[in-house]
């Protein structure tokens, strides 16, 4: 069978990188290299044009893409249909931005079906849309609103943006703050692909307001961390800042709210369990 290696001339066509690859894959760089290797070596064919760090997909690699591309989704589609067909046991896998909203439904749902396995997987808005897309997960839940005809989407809340700030920096002594007054602070950001960074960009971009250096850091706990440590400032979900004596919360003047939403592909929405999950959703 040649599922492992089919698997990983997929993701580095699509990725160009084989250490994004082997990410995505959940195996070391010389694992996926040796996997591309062997599957050329074994029908004396080149796939990749190998040039610098970047690899660039052969006319036969282009060929064999899409033919890859629909075998992986069938092993998908039987894999999904295995996973949803028995009635007492099963597994549903959710994708999320955070855990706040989607945790509460999580739990009305193993109490409606106990013998189910549920996996959670965190990451930014376009890491899980990537992971429905890619059918990796059954469900997602992300802040980003996509008005896409093979999505169905369902609207699990809403949040206003807000200043997280140590208690001993300057601005934690405002009740409110408006976005002029961050100018020459250091910000704290999530990496690109978050929903909160993009309309944290558009907001100071839209108001002219240049911050100090920026200071990116890939997760909302490590931030909420740095914020702790008095690195920097945060603009954050309310409901995404701890309870903690450290930490104040100011209002910023004129933002938006956050909006969470859950997504499912139209084409499985019906089967049983993410039914049930987008059921409980609504």
């Amino acid at each position: 069978m040649l599922s492992a290696e089919l698997k990983a001339f997929y993701r580095v066509a699509r990725l160009g990188s084989i250490t994004q690859a082997a990410k995505k894959l959940g195996l070391s760089q010389p694992t996926v290299t040796t996997q591309i290797r062997n599957l050329e070596a074994q029908y004396g064919v080149e796939l990749f044009h190998r040039g610098g760090r970047r690899l660039v997909v052969s006319e036969e690699g282009a060929r064999l893409l899409p033919m890859v591309k629909a075998l992986l989704q069938q092993e998908a589609d039987i894999e999904f249909y295995l996973r949803n067909c028995g009635q007492v046991q099963g597994a549903l896998r959710i994708g999320a931005t955070a855990p706040y909203y989607i945790l509460d439904l999580v739990r009305a749902f193993r109490e409606r079906f106990p013998q189910t396995d549920v996996s959670l997987e965190i990451g930014n808005s376009q890491q899980v849309i990537e992971a429905l897309e890619e059918y990796r997960v059954d469900l997602a839940a992300s802040s980003q609103k996509l008005e896409d005809a093979r999505l169905t989407r369902v609207l699990l809340g809403s949040d206003p943006l807000v200043l997280a700030v140590h208690r001993q920096h300057p601005l934690a002594r405002h009740p409110s703050v408006a976005l002029e007054d961050l100018r020459g602070h250091c910000l704290l950001m999530r990496e690109s692909g978050s929903t909160t960074r993009q309309l944290t960009e558009a907001m100071l971009r839209d108001a002219g307001i240049t911050p100090g250096p920026l200071l990116e850091i890939g997760s909302r706990e490590s931030i909420r961390e740095a914020v702790i440590r008095n690195l920097g400032i945060s603009i954050i979900a309310r409901h995404e800042v701890p309870d903690n004596p450290e930490l104040r919360v100011v209002e910023l003047k004129g933002a938006p709210h956050i909006d969470e939403y859950l997504y499912c592909l139209k084409e499985r929405r019906q089967a049983r369990l993410p039914a049930a999950f987008l059921a409980l959703a609504r």
